[in-house]
């Protein structure tokens, strides 16, 4: 009888679990679609036109591999960030660079330092690669960087990671402070900052590159203020040598052409960007009233979503169950301190019409069974 050649010891300890459920297998469960999708942080409000006219094109060659170098993709975004297109690697989002940070960096037993409640698909890599992760809790609702600091040269860690603005708070810290932070750093932790938020925080939230520093790896991504979540397509910036060493490890034909044509064509088109962080930041005012309305309050955010207080874990909880019956797909930390409030994404009006109404009714509801 034949069998399959046994796991390794690592993939066998492993849990039988992933970093989110999708909200797809939510209705697949329910049996019936959501009616607003405001839980995974997309971009609900869309893609500029010029890029469904550049997939058109784009689709005419789907039978060719894409570029392996994504070399206009990586021209651009160099011209657009003052640094050189060896400073770029581009890659199926920022999760699927960070899987290639772990597989670089990480070997069984490695200390890792982030954020307790931090961004769960980072920890889902270093575990996948048997390293060791340090959490260290929020220092209110945001990511503690005195904390994370001291766990760096506490633990000689090699890998700090770092969101800024943060998911899943919204919260977010100055260019000065993220500067002074890597600064403090030992020499021999790289700091991985995931800015994937970076278009839609303030001008003074991002320090300026330094594409020649060794210990810094700034991640950006395509699929938030760009609305291009399903083209996977992110990229990391560091120094070159840095950067070359993905080469060694990177599936190099996973990057689609059409992908690499949708993102230059977002990344030109700057008055739709524009228009549409200013449709961004309108909505999220727009979800902080309907909190206050509702007797709640929001934490100011930086990003394309909402935290809510909800005054506790048990009502938060109740209120997102609430939500999900009346089909409106929201999602909320697990983390205790976090876990008060449920996380909102910015969206198109007639979602968040829905989501307003279903909001009231499932915070009454809440408060009537407990």
């Amino acid at each position: 009888m034949t069998q399959r050649p046994p796991l390794t010891p690592l993939a066998h300890s492993l849990p039988s679990t992933v970093p989110f459920v999708g909200p797809e297998t939510q209705e697949r469960a329910a049996g019936r679609p959501f009616r607003a999708r405001l839980g995974a942080n997309e971009n609900g409000f869309g893609p500029s036109p010029r890029v469904l006219e550049a997939i058109g094109s784009a689709a005419h060659h789907v039978w060719k591999y894409g570029d392996p170098e994504s070399a206009d993709l990586r021209a651009a975004l160099a011209k657009e960030h003052g640094v050189k297109p060896e400073n770029i690697v581009v890659g199926e989002g920022i999760d699927g660079l960070l899987g290639l940070v772990a597989r670089l960096f990480i070997e069984p037993g490695t200390p890792v330092v982030t954020s307790l409640g931090g961004y769960p698909t980072f920890n889902y890599h270093v575990a996948g690669f048997g390293g060791r992760l340090v959490t260290v809790p929020y220092a209110g609702d945001y990511e503690n960087l005195e904390g994370l600091r001291d766990a760096a040269i506490t633990e000689k860690a090699p890998l700090v990671y770092l969101s800024n603005p943060d998911n899943p708070m919204g919260t977010w810290w100055s260019a000065d402070d993220i500067q002074q932070f890597i600064e403090s750093l030992p020499e021999t932790s790289m700091l991985i900052l995931d800015e994937a938020y970076g278009e839609t925080a303030p001008a003074d939230a991002l320090p300026r590159f330094e594409p020649d520093r060794p210990n810094v790896l700034r991640m950006r991504t395509f699929s938030k203020a760009y609305a291009l979540a399903g083209m996977r397509c992110g990229y990391a910036i560091g120094e070159p040598e840095t950067i070359r060493a993905f080469d060694k490890i990177r599936n190099h034909f996973g990057m689609p052409g059409i992908t690499q044509a949708a993102s230059l064509a977002a990344l030109k088109d700057k008055a739709y960007l524009h228009e549409t962080l200013d449709r961004i930041n309108a909505c999220r005012n727009r979800i902080a009233a309907i909190a206050t309305a509702n007797g709640l309050v929001a934490i100011p955010s930086a990003t394309n979503f909402v935290a809510i207080d909800c005054g506790g874990k048990t009502v938060a909880e109740a209120v997102m169950q609430g939500l999900l019956e009346r089909d409106v797909f929201v999602r909320k930390p697990a983390t205790p301190g976090l876990d008060r409030c449920i996380r909102v994404s910015v969206g198109p009006d007639h979602e968040i019409d829905v989501f307003e109404e279903a909001f009231a009714e499932a915070l009454k509801a809440a408060h009537n069974r407990l």
